[in-house]
């Protein structure tokens, strides 16, 4: 039989601070072997994730702001900070990454079919036009695509091959040849011809946004020349890529507009934005992005003028034998 005694001391026991009461569960709520898979229950399992999940932010922070102390205490004898590691930086080394400084690519890029653009022997003059019967979405993107690209002309294909434009394109003395296709009234695809000699590269297009999609946009864009930024093309497939791009637009870029367009590679993805700078003081820029924005991934590379049939390719992406690894990019 138990006594008052054993009442009182249990009494006693749970008559401790709700802080303890709250302090004691944290300490032991999730011990080094825990694993939430083990709980058969499905809300107590979702409960007990979401409280180690931040458990997990607490302990984080705490140890970011540990740190940040002894950094403080150390003052200039503290070590360098660690490079987090990311997909980037973690990159397999690919064999044909360019030196600046290599004769071999200076003399390729010095003969290749882009040689008379950057020796100043020819003037762009770009033809941009779509697939067969495009609907409006396409023909406003390419309407807009055509304000950002200096010397650019938007013609309908009313049922025209492109074996047939591209001669009068060359005749007519275009320098580029882009072709927008669409799929379920959406643009998804870019051809790029470098005429009269080629590359052609074909694109798959994605998150294609229109101006008045964007939000915080600034005003339509000017008739000056903007100023063009290549980033990250590091590989000799990547050289041809962005020459293929800068071949696009003049030399000398009016700054007085104040107009970028930007080609930023990232993983194998080609983001393209449009933007107007502003000075806002002597040491502050601001930009606004004034459309209109997408994103391209390279498919093929064929040498000579668009050819589906006996065009020779200089390279293809084949999905299953180029993506075996997560790190391994090609421009």
């Amino acid at each position: 039989m138990s006594g008052p005694g054993s009442m009182a001391s249990g009494a006693a026991g749970s008559a401790e601070g709700p802080g303890d009461a709250a302090r004691a569960p944290e300490q032991a709520l999730f011990p080094p072997g825990f694993s939430v898979s083990e709980i058969k229950n499905k809300q107590r399992r979702h409960f007990m994730f979401l409280r180690w999940k931040q458990q997990q932010r607490k302990e984080k922070l705490a140890n970011k702001k540990k740190r940040r102390k002894e950094r403080e205490a150390l003052g200039d004898k503290a070590p360098p900070k660690p490079v987090p590691k990311t997909i980037e930086n973690q990159r397999v080394y690919d064999e044909t990454t360019v030196d600046p400084n290599d004769e071999e690519v200076a003399f390729d890029e010095s003969t290749d079919e882009f040689a008379p653009y950057f020796n100043r022997q020819t003037v762009p003059k770009i033809l941009i036009t779509t697939s067969d019967r495009p609907r409006g979405r396409t023909v406003r993107f390419c309407e807009q695509l055509s304000t950002i690209i200096p010397n650019s002309h938007v013609y309908y294909r009313r049922g025209l091959a492109l074996k047939r434009i591209i001669p009068q394109c060359i005749s007519r003395d275009f320098t580029d040849l882009i072709v927008i296709n669409e799929d379920r009234k959406i643009p998804n695809g870019l051809v790029l011809s470098h005429l009269p000699d080629g590359p052609t590269a074909h694109f798959r297009m994605s998150s294609v946004r229109l101006r008045k999609e964007i939000k915080r946009k600034g005003k339509e864009p000017t008739e000056h020349q903007p100023e063009v930024i290549l980033n990250n093309f590091t590989t000799r497939l990547g050289h041809s890529i962005g020459r293929m791009f800068a071949s696009l637009f003049p030399h000398d870029p009016q700054f007085i507009g104040r107009q970028v367009a930007t080609f930023h590679n990232q993983r194998d993805y080609i983001f393209f934005r449009f933007h107007r700078y502003i000075f806002k003081s002597e040491k502050k820029v601001g930009i606004q992005e004034l459309g209109p924005r997408f994103t391209l991934k390279l498919r093929s590379l064929q040498k000579g003028t668009f050819d589906s049939k006996f065009g020779e390719y200089e390279w293809i992406h084949k999905h299953r034998e180029m993506d075996t690894s997560r790190r391994k990019f090609h421009l």
